[in-house]
């Protein structure tokens, strides 16, 4: 029973941990190395969690790494899953329904994405205020979601409005300049043609991924509160006359990462 491999596995990460964590964070394509300014760090590799997915992508280093941020106790997940990699919904919110068990109220959410609106431009960090679910899955489906939380739960403010306020401040203190937009998720692994970004810009969309959308659910479901942001790391296809690859995400990723890690410590501070 899925809800039994998932207790599974937070019982055996609880073992390890000297506390339970107040903040669980999803570290995206090319952004892991957040999880080197951890202190006082208790690293467990995804495979030697009780039935815990492996994280297959590149930039993705499939840690589970507890420790200590600016005076809060983070539990940062250094690589997630996705369904482009063959896993089913339930597989890829594993590690937020063990966060869940394990008494985390807080989760930010991070990932590298195409930028759609004209506002946006490679490097920016784009807080997340709302997203739109194209890939028609949904985590709460089936038997044992009944386990996680409500069948019928609202997402009205799926990203968490008194935190996006408070990140203005972050972005402003940091001298970064603040973006908030909408996230179009799509499974992927192929990019969008540009028609597609023409469909996703009419509906409203801001920029486009393959991942998150599934996990911010699975923790609203489970009354977490949520945070996210996008790293903007190419102009989606048709806005530039260029192709895209995976080897440029993570360049850009790589980029803006000092900037990332200030941004997300500082957020962490004040969640």
């Amino acid at each position: 029973m899925y809800y039994q491999k998932v207790k599974d596995a937070a019982e055996f990460i609880q073992r390890h941990l000297p506390q339970i964590p107040e903040i669980a964070i999803i570290l995206g394509s090319g952004l892991g190395e957040f999880a080197e300014t951890i202190e006082d760090k208790i690293v467990l590799k995804y495979s030697d969690i009780p039935h815990f997915p492996v994280s297959t992508v590149k930039g993705h280093k499939g840690n589970l790494i507890f420790g200590n941020v600016k005076g809060r106790k983070v539990l940062a997940f250094q690589g997630r899953f996705h369904l482009y990699e063959g896993y089913k919904v339930e597989e890829v919110v594993f590690g937020v329904r063990v966060a869940g068990l394990l008494g985390v109220k807080n989760l930010i959410v991070t990932n590298a994405a195409g930028g759609i609106s004209q506002f946006l431009s490679p490097g920016d960090l784009m807080v997340i205020k709302d997203h739109i679910n194209l890939s028609g899955e949904n985590p709460a489906i089936g038997e044992d979601a009944q386990y996680f939380g409500e069948r019928f739960f609202d997402m009205t403010y799926a990203y968490d409005k008194e935190t996006i306020e408070k990140a203005k401040d972050v972005y402003k203190k940091n001298g970064v300049d603040y973006k908030e937009g909408v996230y179009a998720f799509l499974k992927g692994p192929s990019y969008e043609t540009p028609s597609e970004i023409r469909m996703l810009k009419i509906l409203g969309a801001d920029a486009v991924g393959m991942s998150t959308v599934p996990e911010v659910i699975a923790a609203r479901q489970m009354g977490i509160r949520v945070f996210g942001i996008s790293c903007i790391t190419n102009m989606a296809a048709g806005i530039l006359d260029k192709k895209l690859s995976h080897e440029e995400v993570i360049e850009v990723s790589k980029a803006v990462e000092e900037k990332f890690i200030k941004i997300i410590r500082d957020i962490i501070e004040i969640m």
